[in-house]
């Protein structure tokens, strides 16, 4: 895995898949993906007045749900750079003025201090090689408040070989050729040493996917 690189990856989406993104997850979860993500981003815990940091937001979907938790005394910034994946944003969100849209990388330093209650990012770490997942965590923790929770709703960490068949040829076949190197790798011990801490742990999906919320210490 030492030699995989970001060109490799499947994270920034384009073309027929990201103009029909939302119906293409619906239509190979088999109709599961949408009660999935609404569950999960209950599981954060949000509260109305809260700020969101969504890295890597996509089509505005978690975005909306996010919304439907913070009410319009909360806000959220969502970070996008894929042309058609805004498209879809700005109209899903435009009936929200508590959500900006803006286009920016989340692989490179972010200008956030300690400005967010929740960061959170959605199948989007395991699209990156080692060393720029490890910008966007200093990202999370510099953009956090104090006491504040970075929120990855991802793979669990697991051995693929011994996974279920349809998993492990999903991870082998289909899925980000990085998605295996982020499995084997233990993500709690890769967010504590930006200073991380109080890990809490929701999973789904005979446990192969996995909200962890780290809190800034």
């Amino acid at each position: 895995m030492s030699d995989l690189t970001q060109e490799v990856s499947k994270v920034e989406v384009k073309g027929f898949e990201a103009r029909h993104y939302d119906l293409l997850m619906n239509l190979l979860t088999f109709g599961w993906y949408p009660s999935f993500i609404g569950r999960a981003i209950g599981d954060i815990g949000l509260k109305p007045g809260e700020k969101v940091l969504d890295m890597g937001a996509g089509t505005g979907r978690n975005a909306l749900l996010i919304q439907e938790k913070i009410g319009d005394d909360g806000r959220i910034t969502a970070l996008e750079i894929g042309e058609e994946m805004k498209a879809q944003f700005l109209k899903k969100c435009a009936p929200y003025p508590n959500i900006e849209l803006v286009d920016r990388r989340i692989d490179e330093p972010l200008p956030y201090e300690e400005a967010y209650d929740v960061v959170f990012i959605s199948f989007v770490l395991h699209g990156f090689i080692q060393p720029k997942r490890e910008i966007i965590v200093q990202n999370a923790y510099k953009a956090l408040k104090p006491g504040g929770r970075f929120c990855i709703l991802d793979y669990n960490n697991f051995d693929v070989e011994r996974a279920v068949w349809y998993v492990k040829a999903a991870i082998r076949h289909i899925e980000c050729p990085l998605a295996e190197d982020f499995i084997r790798r233990d993500t709690v011990s890769m967010l504590t040493p930006f200073g991380f801490g109080r890990f809490r742990t929701n999973t789904y999906f005979q446990g192969y996917l996995r909200l962890l919320t780290a809190y800034k210490l």
